[in-house]
């Protein structure tokens, strides 16, 4: 019965494992949240910092997976192109072995029970008493997944022992090789996580089941098989999605041939010249080395790589929704800003089309780099007018529809910021439509032979222009405290309206504009004034917090 007692321990022991980093993932992911994700999109610009990123952020979240993924997400909405996410990506892949380094270390070199307990005990107590605190509940998470990844390692441990006074693993140490990198490949498809295979491992050579080179193919193994389930994920997804897990894939392959041919002098590196001893500390230098090794032999091709990845999958991007097609409404946060990234993609498109009808070309807005290529995949600057306000239409409902799902996940702060999101959204087609209710009047006025309708619609397309290029700015900039600057914009939007009546009425009165039909020009006024107050409002929502936009509101001119 002992040896059953053994089996269940270690199995429990996995349990253990697996549940900790499940709890660590999360309250790292929560209580970081937002951060992470600026970091990322900051330092995917370059190739180098990008692989840096990643490992950086694998490291701490301890999940190449979750990084993995959040990746994928940024790829499918055309925020990363294929080269940034590869990047990243490759450096995931040497984040997660710095997870080792710790669990070598101190999991097998120290009593790290001694802190383990302690711990657990500790995030008990906080999460009885303060789960309600956001900050604390995770903080509490983090705690608990700690101690109880030390505890569950100590079960492997003892289970292993067992196991070496009982049986003769002697035999089974000569066996190929090829063996053994099976076994590690099926252990992770398995329990779904590298780290997992590492601690066993780490295990087993501790208490002498397998030798150091047995232990380094077994971990070999592991490398190609978590990519599977990142390949799993991208099933109904885009193609550039399917194509950098594709790559991820090739990625590993590679790593896993290359290395299993050239094991022999990798391990004579490690042990003979990096003078390495001790087993365990050598089997996570083995694994942290592999992965640098063929991130700077893939590193120089990386855009080479990408192009011949181009070649993979049709692209099919049928949707208007760049961001929140992405989004889980189980994960709020990262939903919520998702869906912000949706309202400021609509904004964006919406000025893109108010600008194109008065034949408006601002670089600044087209090109924007965090839109351009979500626009490109989904044809937006090749299509009519009327196929971007249908474009426009459809996005705006699948905002709505994705509104009345989430809302009902969301407390206090959180369902303010969304409330006021859906606001922006619906202000923002409100100016669309205004423009677009003035498109015959525009094409009627712009080519028109008399210089009293032209210089008239020449007036009104300045003023345009230099407000949008200003809205454009103060979104781009993505700064709080731009209170002040927007009702500067919005009083000066008033006062260009009333400014225009007033001439307009002293002008038709002394028989100036009477080539000008009144009631066209009074309509086209009306409209435009509506429309851009409609903008302004739109850009309020995005960048004021509550607060802030509830006096806004109260601003005497707000009303019409």
């Amino acid at each position: 019965m002992e040896i059953f007692g053994s089996i269940f321990k270690l199995t429990a022991g996995i349990g253990l494992l697996l549940f900790a980093m499940y709890l660590i993932e999360e309250s790292l992911k929560n209580l970081s949240g937002r951060n992470f994700k600026i970091f990322l999109q900051r330092v995917a610009k370059n190739n180098l910092a990008a692989v840096f990123g990643g490992a950086l952020i694998t490291g701490i979240l301890q999940s190449s997976s979750m990084v993995s993924l959040m990746v994928l997400a940024f790829v499918e909405s055309g925020v990363f192109t294929m080269k940034n996410a590869m990047a990243i990506i490759l450096g995931a892949n040497l984040g997660t072995t710095l997870d080792s380094w710790l669990v070598a270390t101190l999991g097998f070199n120290a009593n790290i029970e001694v802190i383990a307990y302690p711990t657990v005990f500790v995030g008990g107590i906080l999460l009885m008493f303060f789960k309600n605190q956001k900050s604390i509940k995770y903080l509490s998470y983090f705690l608990f997944g700690f101690g109880l990844l030390f505890i569950g390692l100590a079960f492997m441990k003892t289970s292993m022992e067992y196991q070496v006074a009982t049986f003769d693993f002697s035999k089974y140490s000569e066996m190929p090789k090829i063996v053994f990198l099976l076994i590690g490949f099926l252990i992770t498809i398995l329990v779904q996580s590298s780290s997992v295979t590492m601690a066993i491992t780490l295990s087993a050579i501790h208490t002498g089941i397998i030798d150091f080179p047995a232990a380094a193919v077994l971990i070999l193994g592991s490398e190609t098989s978590t990519t599977i389930k990142i390949l799993v994920s991208t099933a109904g997804g885009s193609a550039s999605k399917k194509r950098v897990a594709f790559g991820n894939l090739l990625f590993n392959i590679f790593l896993t041939v290359f290395t299993f041919i050239f094991l022999k002098p990798i391990l004579l590196l490690i042990t003979g010249s990096f003078n390495i001893s001790n087993p365990l500390i050598g089997l996570v230098a083995f694994s942290s080395f592999i992965n640098l090794i063929s991130i700077l032999i893939f590193l120089p091709f990386l855009s080479k790589f990408a192009k011949f990845l181009e070649h993979f999958y049709k692209t099919n991007n049928t949707l208007p929704s760049a961001f929140i097609v992405n989004a889980n409404i189980e994960d709020p946060e990262n939903a919520l800003e998702l869906f912000r990234e949706e309202t400021e993609y609509f904004i964006n498109n919406s000025m893109l089309f108010n600008l194109n009808l008065f034949d408006i070309d601002i670089t600044l807005t087209k090109e924007n780099d965090k839109f351009k290529t979500a626009n490109e995949i989904r044809n937006f600057f090749s299509k009519t007018h009327e196929e971007k306000y249908d474009f426009l239409k459809q996005l705006q409902g699948e905002l709505q529809a994705f509104y009345l799902e989430f809302r009902t996940k969301l407390q206090g702060e959180q369902n303010e910021q969304l409330n006021q999101l859906i606001s922006a959204v619906r202000s923002s087609m409100h100016a669309t439509k205004s423009i677009k209710d003035i498109g015959s009047n525009i094409n009627n006025l712009k080519r028109s032979s008399k210089d009293i309708k032209f210089d008239f619609f020449m007036h009104h397309k300045n003023e345009m222009e230099i407000l949008y290029i200003k809205l454009n700015t103060l979104i781009s900039q993505n700064k709080k405290g731009v209170f002040k600057e927007l009702r500067s914009l919005f009083e000066h939007i008033q006062s260009n309206y009333t400014t225009a009546l007033n001439n307009f009425y002293k002008d038709f009165k002394s028989g100036v504009i009477k080539d000008l039909d009144i009631t066209t020009a009074l309509n086209f006024n009306r409209e435009l004034f509506t429309s851009h107050k409609a903008m302004l409002m739109a850009v309020k929502d995005l960048l004021l917090d509550e607060k802030e936009a509830l006096e806004f509101n109260q601003i005497p001119t707000y009303q019409t």
